[in-house]
């Protein structure tokens, strides 16, 4: 803009070589979206009390859903920030305990053998430890819960395997691989219910954002549309009720001029038939027409 103030050949090169039609057009353009941006911020209704008492309730629900989803809103946040925590630090201890697993399985394989997977896998028929999953509510959103559990109570034919060699060390890597599934299944059961509550708030919050910026604008512009149309009317009922009444009163005087009228000619009748003159002389007389002008008087 400056480059053009400064040099107006510039200025006007450009504006030849663009074309001062599309100037028209994108003001044409932008007026009507302003228009029609400003026709959506109220709903099409007709004016009247009743569509306003329905407006009114509506702006009480969309006030009350605007509350609760918030209040919604928050307690998934809380939620959110205390399952991040929960995943930091589950994520921070596996770290160790899956290192001592490790270790576990090598003193293991040391001290009875290479020979101990073999035996293990043939001594295992079934998974005594296994995952069930439920759902837990939270502010109207089912989270994903899992947990593990030892089937049998916890005694399997697993604990006499490598009696004759090495079984102490086989028991402690057992125990540890329970420990590291055990966190396994609490992480999974965090990142899920991550998942889920990321979603959920991200929801939430769209319809707080349309309930307090579009719905609850809305209505209370359609609410002031229908209130100054109702004004409106009522002013011109106001109105046309004070013509009808000057048109009455106008009416009433016409009546009581042509009602003294007619009693003056009544008047006149009586006195024409009292001393026997004509109608039209009396009517004269009062009217003042038979008064003619004196020469003699000056004014």
């Amino acid at each position: 803009i400056g480059l053009l103030s400064e040099k107006p050949d510039l200025s006007r090169s450009l504006l030849t070589l663009i074309g001062s039609d599309t100037f028209s057009l994108a003001g044409k353009t932008l007026s009507g979206s302003i228009t029609n941006s400003g026709q959506t911020q109220r709903l099409n209704v007709v004016p009247t009390v009743t569509m306003l008492g329905v407006m009114k309730a509506r702006l009480v629900g969309a006030t009350r859903g605007h509350a609760l989803l918030k209040k919604k809103s928050d307690a998934l946040t809380v939620q959110f920030r205390q399952i991040l925590k929960n995943i930091v630090s589950t994520k921070e201890s596996m770290g160790d305990v899956m290192r001592n697993s490790s270790f576990a399985l090598t003193e293991a394989k040391y001290v009875a053998g290479e020979n101990i997977k073999h035996v293990v896998r043939e001594n295992v028929q079934s998974a005594a430890l296994k995952v069930r999953s439920y759902q837990e509510n939270i502010a109207g959103v089912k989270l994903p819960k899992f947990e593990y559990f030892i089937e049998g109570g916890g005694e399997t034919k697993n604990d006499l395997t490598g009696l004759a060699r090495g079984g102490q060390q086989v028991q402690a890597c057992r125990a540890a691989y329970v420990k590291s599934i055990e966190l396994l299944v609490e992480l999974a059961t965090l990142q899920t219910s991550f998942l889920t509550l990321d979603e959920a708030i991200k929801t939430t919050n769209r319809r707080v954002n349309a309930l307090e910026n579009v719905v609850k604008p809305r209505l209370e512009n359609t609410i002031t549309y229908i209130k100054g149309e109702l004004d409106e009317l009522e002013r011109e009922d106001f109105f046309r009720l004070k013509k009808i009444q000057g048109y009455k009163r106008r009416e009433v005087e016409r009546q009581r001029e042509a009602a003294k009228a007619f009693e003056e000619e009544k008047f006149a009748e009586e006195i024409s038939l009292e001393r026997g003159v004509s109608v039209n002389s009396v009517l004269d007389i009062l009217a003042g027409v038979g008064c003619e002008k004196d020469e003699d008087i000056i004014f």
